[in-house]
């Protein structure tokens, strides 16, 4: 068992543990009830460190959660047409219920082919068209990991989403939009906020809860943020340090936002561990629909 946190930080890690906690008792249901284990199939193009680091982590969780993994390592001058064949087999493939594509692919992959061709049933991270459409329409489908992680937080919680009033700070596909749609689906009243906004300060300070997902280091002041407001800090990024090792900062002063937030997410620590988990929930998810 986790231990709820008691402070006002939104601690990632104790989140996504409680999120694993009930997926792998609902994996070990379906095994007991003489199901098949869901299946997730990771494609890897190159020797990339950070992405190697992911799957890993990936890998690690299914065999923690009980779910069969099926890893597929391309070398970096690997084809296109050899990593669409790939993704093509895996379509077909019957105990691979979900299929993750690392990214970036090299750059003379078409990253968005590649993404074209996963069977929309088995598109855990949720990046097809046709599950970005599916989330628009308010259709059930497999959304975005990090976006569905922001709700799953609020949602422990408890924060108040029915009529509050919600900045997103960026629009991007990965994160924004999908976030966005997704507090809309929740009936808060949602404002994106992007490059040609005017007075952003003056937007974020009317917030009832800021969503952070530009990319900009420490770009959200503490004076931006509306006593008692909830912040969302998914930015994740790098900067130098006098000492020259560098550290993770996310789009918000975190120092200078916390005494003005009632909750707020660290970086590291934050949002990061939920995407992970997120991606196991679309994985089970995939496989009881398949099953059904």
């Amino acid at each position: 068992m986790v231990e709820l946190a008691t402070s006002k930080l939104i601690d990632g890690k104790i989140v996504s543990a409680r999120l694993k906690d009930d997926l792998k008792a609902r994996v070990a249901e379906m095994v007991a009830q003489g199901k098949r284990a869901p299946g997730l199939a990771v494609v890897l193009v190159g020797e990339d460190p950070a992405s190697r680091a992911y799957v890993k982590s990936k890998i690690n969780t299914c065999k923690d959660l009980g779910i069969a993994s099926f890893f597929n390592h391309f070398p970096a001058d690997a084809t296109q047409d050899e990593i669409l064949a790939c993704v093509n087999k895996l379509n077909a493939q019957a105990d691979c219920d979900g299929i993750l594509v690392q990214l970036p692919l090299p750059k003379h992959i078409d990253s968005a082919a590649v993404i074209a061709a996963i069977d929309s049933d088995k598109d855990v991270d949720g990046l097809t068209v046709t599950n970005m459409g599916r989330l628009a329409a308010g259709q059930d489908g497999l959304f975005p990991c990090t976006p569905s992680g922001v709700i799953e937080m609020l949602k422990f919680h408890e924060v108040p989403l029915r009529g509050a009033n919600v900045l997103v700070i960026g629009r991007s596909h990965l994160v924004g939009k999908p976030v966005a749609l997704m507090l809309m689906a929740e009936d808060a009243t949602v404002t994106v906020a992007h490059s040609k906004t005017r007075d952003l300060a003056a937007v974020c300070r009317e917030a009832d809860i800021v969503v952070a997902a530009v990319g900009r280091p420490l770009m959200v002041k503490g004076d931006w943020i509306k006593p008692g407001a909830v912040v969302i800090d998914v930015g994740i990024n790098r900067v130098d340090t006098p000492d020259g090792k560098g550290k993770l900062v996310g789009d918000v002063d975190f120092d200078a936002a916390l005494p003005h937030a009632s909750l707020i997410t660290p970086v590291p620590g934050g949002v990061g561990p939920m995407t992970v988990a997120l991606l196991m929930s679309n994985t089970v998810k995939a496989a009881l629909k398949k099953q059904q």
